[in-house]
């Protein structure tokens, strides 16, 4: 079993980039994915390639095209299925994995299929019931997993991951049930920060581990660059836990709450400032832990777009503006130092109104 991480500074900044790499690899990681989003970026992985031996995943989020120029200095592609319309949209998504899976076949490399909760094509989600999140994921990852197979690629794994402990649960038995034979990356994405974020994935990892579902895993963390090494950190202890039987049930979070979703520090955060924010967010809204709502902090246009429209608050940083938006609706563009004002007005409206409406304790 093998634990991953990511790569949270600068691509382009290659020597801290081969510092936090190297960091990584020394602390445990078997594979550390780095983000690539554009052609400079791919002249920067050449060179960190150069320097570290360790496995390198790298992440093609929006930009499939870049899969030729990054495939000889990885040892794996990942590619969201949500993500491949970005770009010539008048292509099918069948066209674009086709072109991958050659990519992959004449380099030698490894393809992740990354389903992600926050970016499900929409077309998928037309399909299913509103209140139904799993579905559409599990949809998504088999019929990739079903195309791959009809061109006889063998060399692929899955993740199926969510904001969500329970349906992380839920929709990887059930991916395992139906595919035991394909490996499955775990993780919880956009668990937050510590020590919150390692409860939640534990309480995610453990049970599917202790069934013996999982392959790799990654715990997602909202922490600063120098202590990035405590995702590999947590993910070895939560290995070592279920590997000597210690299988409790976490009583670090109540199963209902206030939710704070924080997506992991990475290389496309648009400003720093975002870990900072969310940890404040945490201090700010304590008084409210009570109460069953959705915050989510996202850092950059990835997953935030998502994320955030799916949370009852959702802040949605960009470089030097901060969006925030009740339920998916916009309610203004805010400085990192004026957000929280506003964040705590509409967090007591909510709370207000959902009291009265008999919806909240």
């Amino acid at each position: 079993m093998a634990v991953q991480s990511m790569t949270a500074t600068k691509t382009r900044d290659i020597d801290a980039t081969v510092v936090q790499v190297q960091a990584l690899a020394a602390a445990g990681a078997a594979l550390v994915r780095i983000a690539v989003d554009t052609r400079r970026d791919v002249e920067a992985l050449r060179q960190i390639r150069q320097q570290t031996s360790v496995n390198l995943s790298v992440d093609l989020q929006e930009n499939y095209r870049l899969a030729e120029q990054v495939a000889p200095y990885v040892e794996k592609i990942r590619y969201n299925p949500g993500h491949l319309h970005h770009h010539e949209r008048n292509k099918s998504w069948k066209d674009k994995v086709r072109y991958l899976v050659e990519v992959a076949r004449d380099q030698d490399c490894a393809l992740r299929i990354g389903v992600n909760c926050g970016s499900v094509a929409p077309e998928l989600r037309g399909r299913f019931e509103p209140d139904d999140a799993v579905s559409p994921m599990l949809h998504s990852a088999g019929e990739h997993c079903q195309f791959l197979d009809n061109l006889d690629f063998t060399r692929y794994c899955v993740s199926l991951k969510d904001s969500d402990p329970a349906r992380v649960v839920e929709m990887n038995r059930r991916f395992a049930e139906r595919r035991p034979n394909v490996p499955l990356h775990l993780g919880v994405t956009e668990a937050g920060l510590p020590p919150e974020g390692i409860v939640k994935t534990r309480r995610a990892l453990v049970p599917l581990l202790a069934d013996g579902i999982g392959d790799t895993i990654r715990v997602s963390l909202t922490v600063p660059n120098d202590r990035r090494i405590l995702e590999v950190q947590a993910g070895q202890e939560i290995l070592e836990d279920v590997a000597a039987g210690r299988l409790q049930s976490e009583s670090g979070m109540p199963p209902a709450g206030l939710n704070i979703v924080c997506c992991p520090s990475c290389s496309r955060v648009e400003n720093e400032a975002f870990v900072d924010l969310a940890e404040r967010v945490r201090e700010l809204t304590r008084y409210a832990q009570d109460h069953a709502l959705t915050i989510a902090v996202m850092g950059c246009r990835v997953n935030g777009p998502g994320e955030t429209d799916d949370a009852d608050l959702g802040l949605w940083c960009g470089p030097r503006h901060v969006h925030l938006k009740q339920s998916g609706r916009m309610l203004g563009s805010f400085g990192y130092d004026e957000v929280l004002v506003r964040l705590k007005e509409e967090l007591d409206r909510l709370i207000t109104q959902r009291q009265r409406e008999g919806s909240l304790p």
